[in-house]
Protein backbone atom coordinates (compact mmCIF):
# COMPACT_ATOMS: atom_id res chain seq x y z
CA UNK A 1 0.00 0.00 0.00
CA UNK A 2 1.26 3.35 -0.49
CA UNK A 3 1.70 5.62 2.31
CA UNK A 4 0.77 9.60 1.97
CA UNK A 5 1.55 12.31 4.92
CA UNK A 6 -1.46 14.53 4.51
CA UNK A 7 -1.57 15.05 8.68
CA UNK A 8 0.91 14.70 11.45
CA UNK A 9 -2.21 12.36 12.61
CA UNK A 10 -1.17 9.85 9.74
CA UNK A 11 2.13 9.57 11.43
CA UNK A 12 2.91 7.09 14.72
CA UNK A 13 5.30 8.56 17.35
CA UNK A 14 7.79 5.71 16.01
CA UNK A 15 7.20 7.45 11.70
CA UNK A 16 8.24 10.21 13.18
CA UNK A 17 11.37 9.36 15.28
CA UNK A 18 12.08 7.26 11.85
CA UNK A 19 11.89 10.99 9.59
CA UNK A 20 14.50 12.75 12.16
CA UNK A 21 16.62 10.08 12.44
CA UNK A 22 17.03 10.15 8.53
CA UNK A 23 17.03 14.48 8.71
CA UNK A 24 19.80 13.78 10.39
CA UNK A 25 21.84 11.62 8.28
CA UNK A 26 21.10 13.53 5.57
CA UNK A 27 21.93 17.13 7.25
CA UNK A 28 25.56 15.83 8.34
CA UNK A 29 26.15 13.85 5.12
CA UNK A 30 27.70 15.77 1.65
CA UNK A 31 24.95 15.69 -1.08
CA UNK A 32 27.25 13.75 -3.30
CA UNK A 33 26.52 10.43 -0.89
CA UNK A 34 22.92 10.66 -1.37
CA UNK A 35 22.64 11.72 -4.55
CA UNK A 36 21.58 8.58 -6.06
CA UNK A 37 18.60 7.75 -4.15
CA UNK A 38 15.96 8.56 -6.15
CA UNK A 39 18.22 9.00 -9.43
CA UNK A 40 14.75 8.07 -12.21
CA UNK A 41 12.08 9.41 -9.78
CA UNK A 42 10.18 12.53 -10.76
CA UNK A 43 8.14 14.64 -7.80
CA UNK A 44 4.82 16.85 -9.07
CA UNK A 45 4.62 20.05 -6.95
CA UNK A 46 1.36 20.89 -7.97
CA UNK A 47 0.67 24.47 -6.12
CA UNK A 48 -2.58 26.21 -5.70
CA UNK A 49 -1.01 28.74 -3.76
CA UNK A 50 2.59 30.79 -3.98
CA UNK A 51 5.13 29.63 -2.40
CA UNK A 52 9.22 30.25 -1.62
CA UNK A 53 10.00 28.03 1.45
CA UNK A 54 7.72 25.30 0.69
CA UNK A 55 8.40 24.84 -3.06
CA UNK A 56 12.57 25.97 -2.85
CA UNK A 57 12.89 22.80 0.04
CA UNK A 58 10.89 20.47 -1.76
CA UNK A 59 13.18 21.32 -5.36
CA UNK A 60 15.83 21.19 -3.50
CA UNK A 61 15.57 17.92 -1.31
CA UNK A 62 14.75 15.85 -4.39
CA UNK A 63 17.38 17.22 -6.59
CA UNK A 64 19.99 16.28 -4.34
CA UNK A 65 18.30 13.06 -3.79
CA UNK A 66 18.72 12.65 -7.74
CA UNK A 67 15.73 12.79 -9.02
CA UNK A 68 13.83 15.30 -11.23
CA UNK A 69 10.86 18.05 -10.14
CA UNK A 70 7.78 19.20 -12.53
CA UNK A 71 6.13 22.39 -11.02
CA UNK A 72 2.60 22.77 -11.96
CA UNK A 73 0.93 26.26 -10.36
CA UNK A 74 -2.79 26.79 -10.39
CA UNK A 75 -2.41 28.73 -14.21
CA UNK A 76 -1.64 25.43 -15.41
CA UNK A 77 -3.51 22.28 -13.61
CA UNK A 78 -6.64 24.29 -12.51
CA UNK A 79 -7.42 21.82 -10.10
CA UNK A 80 -11.44 21.26 -10.37
CA UNK A 81 -11.94 23.76 -12.87
CA UNK A 82 -10.53 22.38 -16.26
CA UNK A 83 -11.04 18.52 -14.84
CA UNK A 84 -11.79 16.90 -11.51
CA UNK A 85 -9.62 16.47 -8.86
CA UNK A 86 -10.08 12.81 -8.79
CA UNK A 87 -9.38 12.63 -12.67
CA UNK A 88 -6.32 14.85 -12.35
CA UNK A 89 -4.69 12.55 -9.47
CA UNK A 90 -5.88 9.14 -11.88
CA UNK A 91 -3.68 11.11 -14.13
CA UNK A 92 -0.42 12.06 -12.43
CA UNK A 93 -0.31 8.91 -11.15
CA UNK A 94 0.72 7.44 -14.30
CA UNK A 95 3.28 9.64 -14.86
CA UNK A 96 5.02 10.49 -11.43
CA UNK A 97 6.31 8.60 -8.71
CA UNK A 98 4.88 11.38 -5.96
CA UNK A 99 3.15 14.34 -5.26
CA UNK A 100 3.73 17.40 -3.34
CA UNK A 101 0.12 19.25 -2.97
CA UNK A 102 0.08 23.28 -1.54
CA UNK A 103 -3.82 23.67 -2.07
CA UNK A 104 -6.12 26.00 -0.03
CA UNK A 105 -8.82 23.43 0.98
CA UNK A 106 -7.98 20.46 2.51
CA UNK A 107 -10.63 18.41 0.93
CA UNK A 108 -9.22 18.50 -2.07
CA UNK A 109 -6.00 16.86 -0.70
CA UNK A 110 -8.67 13.63 0.76
CA UNK A 111 -9.71 13.50 -2.46
CA UNK A 112 -6.79 13.59 -4.55
CA UNK A 113 -5.06 11.40 -2.24
CA UNK A 114 -7.87 8.79 -2.76
CA UNK A 115 -7.76 8.57 -6.19
CA UNK A 116 -4.09 8.57 -6.49
CA UNK A 117 -2.06 5.45 -6.61
CA UNK A 118 1.33 7.25 -5.82
CA UNK A 119 2.28 8.88 -2.30
CA UNK A 120 0.72 12.46 -1.62
CA UNK A 121 2.78 15.20 0.97
CA UNK A 122 0.91 17.99 1.92
CA UNK A 123 2.69 21.06 1.07
CA UNK A 124 -0.40 23.02 3.12
CA UNK A 125 -3.82 23.23 3.13
CA UNK A 126 -6.09 25.33 5.26
CA UNK A 127 -6.41 22.58 8.06
CA UNK A 128 -2.90 21.85 8.64
CA UNK A 129 0.77 21.78 7.53
CA UNK A 130 2.92 18.75 8.55
CA UNK A 131 6.25 19.30 7.12
CA UNK A 132 6.58 22.60 8.66
CA UNK A 133 6.03 20.62 12.15
CA UNK A 134 7.83 17.76 11.78
CA UNK A 135 10.78 20.36 10.97
CA UNK A 136 9.95 22.59 13.66
CA UNK A 137 9.85 19.43 16.21
CA UNK A 138 13.28 18.35 14.99
CA UNK A 139 14.43 21.52 15.20
CA UNK A 140 13.99 21.47 18.79
CA UNK A 141 15.15 18.17 19.79
CA UNK A 142 18.67 19.39 17.37
CA UNK A 143 19.03 22.29 19.95
CA UNK A 144 17.42 20.68 23.31
CA UNK A 145 17.31 16.88 23.13
CA UNK A 146 13.72 15.01 24.02
CA UNK A 147 11.10 17.26 23.14
CA UNK A 148 8.70 14.63 25.15
CA UNK A 149 7.07 16.76 28.01
CA UNK A 150 8.76 19.79 27.17
CA UNK A 151 6.19 22.81 27.07
CA UNK A 152 5.33 24.18 23.69
CA UNK A 153 3.29 27.86 23.90
CA UNK A 154 1.25 28.54 20.67
CA UNK A 155 0.89 31.90 20.28
CA UNK A 156 -1.36 33.15 17.79
CA UNK A 157 -4.21 32.39 15.43
CA UNK A 158 -5.55 28.79 15.67
CA UNK A 159 -4.49 28.43 12.04
CA UNK A 160 -3.25 25.58 10.02
CA UNK A 161 -0.25 25.43 11.38
CA UNK A 162 -1.74 25.46 15.23
CA UNK A 163 -3.44 22.54 14.07
CA UNK A 164 -0.43 20.73 13.14
CA UNK A 165 1.50 21.58 16.22
CA UNK A 166 -1.73 19.93 17.99
CA UNK A 167 -0.68 16.62 15.85
CA UNK A 168 2.40 16.92 17.30
CA UNK A 169 2.09 17.12 20.48
CA UNK A 170 -0.46 14.60 20.62
CA UNK A 171 2.40 12.30 18.99
CA UNK A 172 5.01 13.21 21.03
CA UNK A 173 4.20 13.45 24.12
CA UNK A 174 4.52 17.54 24.38
CA UNK A 175 2.61 19.93 26.35
CA UNK A 176 1.31 22.11 24.37
CA UNK A 177 -0.77 25.37 25.31
CA UNK A 178 -2.34 27.43 22.25
CA UNK A 179 -3.10 31.20 23.13
CA UNK A 180 -5.57 33.04 20.62
CA UNK A 181 -8.50 35.36 21.30
CA UNK A 182 -11.20 33.37 21.94
CA UNK A 183 -12.92 33.76 18.82
CA UNK A 184 -9.54 32.73 17.00
CA UNK A 185 -9.00 29.34 18.64
CA UNK A 186 -8.71 26.04 17.29
CA UNK A 187 -11.84 23.87 17.56
CA UNK A 188 -12.50 22.40 20.87
CA UNK A 189 -13.21 19.23 19.34
CA UNK A 190 -9.78 18.62 17.85
CA UNK A 191 -8.19 19.87 21.19
CA UNK A 192 -10.42 16.98 22.65
CA UNK A 193 -9.98 14.40 19.74
CA UNK A 194 -5.67 14.68 19.92
CA UNK A 195 -5.96 15.56 23.79
CA UNK A 196 -6.86 12.34 24.32
CA UNK A 197 -3.81 10.56 22.49
CA UNK A 198 -1.31 13.51 24.14
CA UNK A 199 -2.24 12.16 27.51
CA UNK A 200 -1.90 8.78 26.74
CA UNK A 201 1.72 9.85 25.64
CA UNK A 202 2.60 12.09 28.51
CA UNK A 203 1.35 15.07 26.95
CA UNK A 204 -1.33 17.32 27.31
CA UNK A 205 -2.61 20.27 25.00
CA UNK A 206 -4.76 23.21 26.75
CA UNK A 207 -6.30 26.55 25.56
CA UNK A 208 -5.20 29.88 27.48
CA UNK A 209 -6.27 33.33 26.02
CA UNK A 210 -4.02 35.15 28.07
CA UNK A 211 -0.46 34.99 26.51
CA UNK A 212 1.26 36.20 29.71
CA UNK A 213 0.09 33.12 31.56
CA UNK A 214 0.44 30.95 28.36
CA UNK A 215 4.56 31.67 27.97
CA UNK A 216 5.33 31.33 31.56
CA UNK A 217 7.63 27.99 32.01
CA UNK A 218 7.88 27.55 28.29
CA UNK A 219 10.76 25.66 26.46
CA UNK A 220 9.67 27.25 23.21
CA UNK A 221 7.39 29.99 22.06
CA UNK A 222 6.06 29.90 18.53
CA UNK A 223 4.06 32.35 16.50
CA UNK A 224 2.81 32.56 12.86
CA UNK A 225 1.36 35.40 11.27
CA UNK A 226 -1.90 36.79 12.06
CA UNK A 227 -3.59 37.05 8.71
CA UNK A 228 -3.01 33.98 6.15
CA UNK A 229 -3.33 33.50 2.75
CA UNK A 230 -6.92 34.32 1.71
CA UNK A 231 -7.66 36.38 5.04
CA UNK A 232 -6.62 40.09 3.44
CA UNK A 233 -9.59 41.28 3.93
CA UNK A 234 -9.78 40.36 7.38
CA UNK A 235 -5.99 42.01 8.15
CA UNK A 236 -7.14 45.08 9.76
CA UNK A 237 -9.68 43.55 12.33
CA UNK A 238 -6.95 40.57 13.20
CA UNK A 239 -4.52 43.10 13.98
CA UNK A 240 -6.01 45.06 16.08
CA UNK A 241 -7.73 41.77 17.82
CA UNK A 242 -4.30 40.11 17.96
CA UNK A 243 -2.26 42.78 19.26
CA UNK A 244 -1.59 42.15 22.73
CA UNK A 245 -0.28 38.67 21.35
CA UNK A 246 2.39 40.15 19.87
CA UNK A 247 5.93 38.24 20.57
CA UNK A 248 8.17 41.25 22.28
CA UNK A 249 10.87 40.93 24.74
CA UNK A 250 8.57 41.54 27.30
CA UNK A 251 6.26 38.72 26.67
CA UNK A 252 9.93 36.22 26.05
CA UNK A 253 11.42 37.11 29.07
CA UNK A 254 8.25 35.64 31.19
CA UNK A 255 9.29 32.30 29.79
CA UNK A 256 12.23 30.09 30.62
CA UNK A 257 15.70 31.55 30.35
CA UNK A 258 16.90 29.27 27.64
CA UNK A 259 13.40 28.89 26.03
CA UNK A 260 13.88 28.76 22.31
CA UNK A 261 11.61 31.11 19.72
CA UNK A 262 10.35 29.72 16.22
CA UNK A 263 8.36 31.17 13.63
CA UNK A 264 7.33 29.55 10.30
CA UNK A 265 7.99 32.56 7.91
CA UNK A 266 7.01 34.56 6.34
CA UNK A 267 7.35 36.74 9.30
CA UNK A 268 5.13 40.31 9.25
CA UNK A 269 8.04 42.33 11.59
CA UNK A 270 6.14 44.65 14.10
CA UNK A 271 3.15 42.62 14.38
CA UNK A 272 3.14 39.25 15.52
CA UNK A 273 6.64 39.45 16.17
CA UNK A 274 9.46 42.18 17.03
CA UNK A 275 12.54 42.53 15.16
CA UNK A 276 14.69 42.03 18.11
CA UNK A 277 12.91 38.72 19.22
CA UNK A 278 13.53 37.23 15.70
CA UNK A 279 16.45 38.59 15.37
CA UNK A 280 18.04 37.76 18.89
CA UNK A 281 19.72 34.85 20.96
CA UNK A 282 17.08 32.61 21.81
CA UNK A 283 15.80 32.39 17.86
CA UNK A 284 16.35 29.59 15.80
CA UNK A 285 14.15 30.64 13.13
CA UNK A 286 17.17 30.20 10.15
CA UNK A 287 17.58 26.81 11.44
CA UNK A 288 14.14 25.97 11.76
CA UNK A 289 14.06 27.34 8.13
CA UNK A 290 17.04 25.31 6.87
CA UNK A 291 15.34 22.09 8.88
CA UNK A 292 12.70 21.59 6.06
CA UNK A 293 15.08 20.83 3.31
CA UNK A 294 16.55 17.78 5.19
CA UNK A 295 13.52 16.71 7.12
CA UNK A 296 11.29 16.86 3.62
CA UNK A 297 14.76 14.79 2.40
CA UNK A 298 13.77 11.87 4.53
CA UNK A 299 10.32 12.14 3.93
CA UNK A 300 10.99 11.76 0.46
CA UNK A 301 13.14 9.59 0.59
CA UNK A 302 11.00 7.09 3.18
CA UNK A 303 8.00 7.71 0.91
CA UNK A 304 9.31 7.33 -2.42
CA UNK A 305 12.23 5.47 -2.16
CA UNK A 306 13.00 1.63 -1.97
Amino acid sequence: MKKDLISIADLSQKEIKQIFKWAVIFKAGKNRRFNRLLSGKSLGLIFEKPSSRTRISFEVAMYQLGGQNIYLGEEQIQLGKRESVADVARTVSRYLNGVVLRTFSHQTILTFSRAASIPIINGLSDYCHPCQVLADIFTFTEHKGEIKGKIVTFIGDGNNVACSWIWGAAQMGIKLILSSPSQYQVDESLIKEAGEIARKNGGMIELETNPEKAVRSADLIYTDVWASMGQEKEAEKRREDFLPYQVNEKLVSLANSNCLLMHCLPAHRGEEITDSVIDGKQSVVWDEAENRLHVQKAVLYLLLGK
